[in-house]
């Protein structure tokens, strides 16, 4: 169904910001608990993290600088090791997960971050082909050129997908800073990825391009069922596209509740 659902025109517009919340399921896509970090002696950045994702759920973690965000994201997906704490990734234990295991369950995951990370002197087309190589590796997957006839036509569904088909032979340097992160979603979308964690996803975008970018990452959780979870310092933005959002302060969750229940002022409190 998400396959199909790829191939879909990016040419909707599209929804409203402060959508209806998604409807509480039962199924958590990330369990995190008791998450402790520490870089150097003395240096706690985590302080026994908690919290949980649930299905088709879009949340935001917000915080100053050094509260912890980034860190909490990377120990939550093990890209970066945790010191102490347990880690449930779609319902499976990752904390003790040798390699083989955990590269299976995060290849459900398409990571997109602050820094594009595409390739600058290969094409758009190329960079979104990339995004299978967590699924299958080899020559094939490091070229357009290279590829089936199959994962070039994902992949220009994906660019599609992100109203960017028009571009897919444009080299990744030159394009705008939005389009290259519009790019970066497009790969993320190659793996077919049940989640998506995205960090400051558009803290190096200009407001126009940020909410272009913000728009789609809405659009996939409503219409692809994609579960969404993002770090942002923008505190409107937080309430306009997540469905629950967690304060991060000094390594600890200090709020975790419903967008709705919010306003900018509860959020502000958060930070300094």
């Amino acid at each position: 169904m998400m396959a199909q659902a790829l191939f879909k025109s990016a040419g909707a517009k599209a929804p409203a910001v402060n959508p209806v919340p998604v409807p509480a399921s039962t199924s958590v896509d990330l369990n995190v608990s008791g998450l402790h970090k520490s870089f150097g002696k003395g240096q706690a950045v985590l302080c026994g993290v908690t919290f949980a994702v649930h299905h088709r759920e879009a949340v935001a973690m917000i915080g100053s600088n050094g509260a912890g965000k980034s860190t909490a994201l990377r120990c939550a997906l093990r890209l970066i090791e945790p010191e102490a704490g347990t880690v449930s990734l779609f319902e499976e234990n990752i904390s003790c997960a040798g390699q083989k295991q955990l590269r299976a369950v995060r290849a459900e995951v398409g990571f997109v971050f602050q820094k594009h990370n595409l390739v600058p002197r290969l094409s758009a087309l190329t960079n979104v082909v990339h995004g299978n190589l967590g699924r299958s590796g080899g020559i094939r997957g490091w070229s357009h050129s290279f590829t089936s006839y199959e994962l070039r036509a994902r992949a220009m569904a994906c660019l599609e997908r992100v109203g960017l088909a028009d571009q897919a032979m444009k080299r990744a340097d030159q394009l705008s800073g939005g389009q290259s992160q519009r790019v970066a979603i497009a790969r993320a979308l190659m793996q077919r990825p049940r989640m998506i964690v995205a960090d400051e996803p558009v803290a190096s975008l200009d407001p126009v391009a940020g909410r272009e970018v913000m728009d789609l990452f809405h659009q996939l959780t409503r219409e692809e069922g994609i579960t969404l979870l993002f770090t942002s310092h923008n505190v409107q933005q937080a309430l306009d596209y997540a469905d629950r959002i967690l304060a991060i302060k000094q390594g600890e969750i200090v709020l975790n509740a419903p967008s709705s229940t919010l306003h900018s002022g509860d959020l502000n409190k958060h930070y300094g």
